[in-house]
């Protein structure tokens, strides 16, 4: 205790990494003698959030410009709500569950299998809040036409990074749903569509994807399950490596029945029900769940079906043609998934910079800290408005109102926009846990479960080469890449004379993919530089929006940060494209 009449001293001292005395603090205490000195123990302030709707002035600033104002009007409340959750009450529960995974129990008590998973309290939370909120029910009930399919994903990209990846099971349920519908299988659709698109959290289905065995991965043509005829249904035996959402109420699955060609050809798509009307296994082993480096709260099972009870949904060939409309939204989900990852290490990382202090300054201060962070910054907000192109395109496909070239160009940008955004948010994120310094690295700062996430999305769905083959294979089906230079163009035309430079190399970065992808190669250099090609065209799509949404802005009076956005994206690099032929070189050095 200090005697009345001394002066004391505190000094408090940073107990991080290289910790020392910050700042001293003095009580001015008459007569001025020193007397006490103190040493408190600095405890760092973590990084905070706010409401995740309210903060996003990115997404609040593409609403503007795409939602008539009516819309607007009626759409932000639920945004409001939903952004107060994910900065809140779900956000303090994810760091307080940051460990917690689900639970698989083979065995029952007296010796019967089971086969139960339990999911984490947050995802119980999750799953409740989906429904109530409509996530998948807001793109089904259509209340805003074309512009639905923008609404669902304004409330996903507000909500997704709180709820530790319950998104896969609701992007899998959306491509169920539309598969359904695609497949105009009556029976099927009465059966699941209300369930899966339902606001009811008792009543609502999630479902699962089950496409990959130990033969395929990504290669589902060479899958060796078999479907065997059981009258009007089929019955189903094999294994499936890698289910996700294990504990889904349904199914959509592929297997190849029996006297089928071993070609992809060969194999049907099959709807199965997990359970039997008794709550049974309908002939379902969970033999594991995954050990994963991330996406621990998602329940991924490694499964045997033995004599399971399937129903054909599109006749009992072409399975992998009529996954095409699931990967479609499953896809796209997963870009989606990539920019919100993006902004919420972003959100974090600049919350902490107003918070830390190093060298005499904080963060935010520092030149250096505030230039890297711009750098990503740009990336995240050019993944933004490429992955909402890809919605708005589907939005249109959806309610027929797509022109024959917007067609084309959703297409060709499916696979374009999933690839570009997935190596977006790994590098984005990373960078914004190096911000962090070794507090990026501790488990229970919910830190790096934000970079072992997003290191599934470039996997996910596709991995950025057979991503990059789909493009291959779509410019050669559709015969054409204008749609896409036409995009870059319109996203260009009228801009600002301070945005010229970033136009123009949007402009010369797709005039030159152009020119390689149509030049006389051979087919291997083709393939070795389609990753290069995927990605220039990206880039240049993401910097040509980021010029247009600077131009739209100009009437709003806010036109500085879209158009240091695009400023920095440009000098980030866009162009990807090598002209010389470096196939030999990757043999040599694979060698």
């Amino acid at each position: 205790m200090v005697s009345p009449g001394c002066r004391a001293r505190f000094f408090w001292f940073d107990n991080s990494a290289g910790g020392g005395p910050l700042h001293p603090a003095q009580t001015a205490l008459s007569p001025p003698i020193l007397d006490y000195v103190f040493f408190m123990p600095f405890f760092q302030t973590p990084p905070e959030l706010g409401n995740q709707y309210a903060s996003d002035d990115v997404l609040r600033r593409y609403l503007r410009h795409t939602l008539p104002p009516d819309m607007l009007a009626q759409v932000e409340p639920e945004l409001m709500d939903l952004g107060e959750l994910s900065g809140g009450e779900l956000y303090r529960q994810q760091l307080q569950d940051y460990a917690a995974e689900p639970e698989l129990t083979t065995w029952g008590a007296w010796g019967e299998r089971v086969d139960r998973v339990e999911h984490t309290s947050l995802w119980k939370k999750a799953e409740r809040i989906a429904a109530e909120k409509g996530i998948i029910a807001t793109a089904y009930e259509r209340k805003n036409g074309v512009l639905s399919r923008v609404h669902q994903f304004a409330l996903m990209h507000v909500i997704d990074p709180s709820w530790s990846v319950y998104s896969c099971p609701l992007a899998m349920s959306d491509g169920a749903a539309r598969t359904l519908i695609a497949s105009k299988n009556r029976a099927l659709i009465e059966r699941a569509l209300p369930r899966l698109t339902s606001r009811d959290p008792n009543a609502v289905w999630t479902s699962g994807q089950w496409m990959t065995e130990r033969t395929g991965g990504s290669d589902v043509a060479i899958s060796e399950a078999e479907a065997r005829s059981d009258g009007d249904a089929f019955r189903l035996y094999g294994t499936k490596w890698f289910c996700s959402a294990i504990a889904s109420q349904m199914a959509l699955t592929l297997a190849r029945p029996e006297g089928n060609p071993a070609s992809g050809r060969g194999l049907a798509l099959f709807y199965v029900e997990v359970r039997n009307p008794d709550g049974a296994s309908n002939g379902i082993q969970v033999n594991r769940l995954k050990d994963k480096l991330g996406t621990r709260m998602l329940p991924t099972g490694e499964i045997t079906l033995d004599g399971t009870r399937a129903l054909a949904v599109m006749g009992t060939r072409d399975g992998i043609k009529n996954i095409t409309t699931m990967l479609t939204i499953t896809r796209t989900w997963n870009a989606v998934a990539a920019v919100s990852a993006m902004r919420r290490a972003i959100t974090l990382a600049k919350d902490y910079a107003r918070r830390r202090v190093a060298f005499g300054a904080l963060l935010s201060e520092k030149a250096l800290h505030l230039d890297t962070l711009a750098e990503i910054e740009a990336e995240c907000q050019g993944g933004f408005l490429l992955a909402f192109r890809a919605v708005e395109l589907l939005g249109k496909q959806e309610s027929g109102e797509i022109s024959e070239e917007e067609a084309t160009l959703f297409r060709l940008l499916t696979p374009i926009v999933k690839l570009t955004t997935g190596k977006q948010a790994i590098a984005v994120v990373s960078e914004a846990l190096e911000a962090f310094g070794g507090a990026g690295y501790i488990e229970d700062t919910g830190l790096p479960r934000l970079l072992r996430d997003t290191q599934a999305l470039p996997i996910w769905e596709g991995t950025t080469n057979v991503l990059s083959l789909d493009l291959l294979r779509a410019l050669s089906k559709t015969g054409t890449i204008e749609p896409i230079v036409h995009d870059v163009l319109a996203g260009v035309e009228g801009a600002d004379p301070s945005l010229k430079p970033a136009a123009e190399a949007a402009t010369r970065a797709v005039e030159h993919a152009r020119a390689w992808i149509t030049k006389t190669m051979p087919s291997g250099a083709i393939e070795a530089g389609a990753r290069r090609l995927a990605l220039t065209f990206g880039r240049a799509l993401e910097l040509a929006y980021l010029v247009r949404e600077s131009t739209r802005a100009k009437k709003y009076g806010d036109f500085a940060k879209p158009s240091a956005a695009a400023r920095r994206f440009m000098r980030n690099g866009v162009d990807l494209i090598v002209d010389e032929t470096i196939d030999a070189d990757a043999r040599s050095l694979f060698g």
